[in-house]
């Protein structure tokens, strides 16, 4: 039985788009395919900083050493989000636009997990190899101003790019995409709230 894991990168619960639209979608996999799924909000505080002893910890091991002291703690602590996040062989990602790219929280929960024999191997004449093979992503992009087409005043995309080029750095390269980016100013955004909405369950249905 494979397993989903909706990782969420909204704090605004009930208000949120993106969490609505990836509700739709988690409904209609679970009632297709009968199938856990689990939910980690990345806001619930269970995400550990991955500073000083952190980073000390990944040169440690990228030097072949193992960390001991703070930097040991720093390592266990990212472990365990990673063995959480990779006991599952499918992901949903429901991410919202902040300042043209991810919310800070995403951006930490990819810094803990991106280690060394975790994520990727590394090899100094071949680079990156990505570790995380056999598994798929479904992601849900919102943003309230931009949009494709729109003039560079209403924004850049630094949010699917990024989160993608991570995603396929992992090896995760069977990703799916579900976007809703209404101009709140001035479109009718419940045509488009509909159809991502429809769109998710249908995607949810063969995920």
């Amino acid at each position: 039985m494979s397993r989903l894991l909706h990782i969420s990168a909204s704090p605004r619960g009930a208000e949120s788009e993106s969490l609505a639209i990836a509700a739709t979608f988690a409904d209609a996999y679970r009632e297709t395919h009968g199938d856990v799924v689990d939910h980690f909000d990345l806001w619930d505080g269970s995400l550990p900083a991955f500073g000083p002893a952190g980073v000390g910890a990944k040169m440690t091991v990228f030097a072949g050493g193992e960390p001991a002291g703070p930097q040991a703690a720093a390592w266990r602590a990212a472990r365990r989000v990673f063995d959480r996040f990779d006991s599952y062989d499918r992901y949903l990602f429901s991410v919202p636009m902040w300042n043209s790219g991810v919310p800070y929280v995403l951006k930490q929960f990819i810094d803990v997990v991106s280690q060394p024999g975790w994520v990727f191997s590394f090899d100094p004449e071949r680079g990156y190899t990505g570790l995380l093979r056999g598994k798929k992503a479904a992601v849900v992009y919102t943003s309230a101003v931009y949009g494709d087409g729109r003039p560079p005043a209403f924004g850049s995309d630094h949010q699917a790019p990024f989160l993608e080029g991570w995603l396929r750095w992992t090896g995760i390269t069977d990703v799916r995409t579900i976007e809703f980016r209404p101009n709140l100013a001035t479109a009718d955004a419940e045509t488009g709230r509909r159809a991502a909405h429809a769109e998710a369950r249908e995607l949810g249905k063969r995920f």
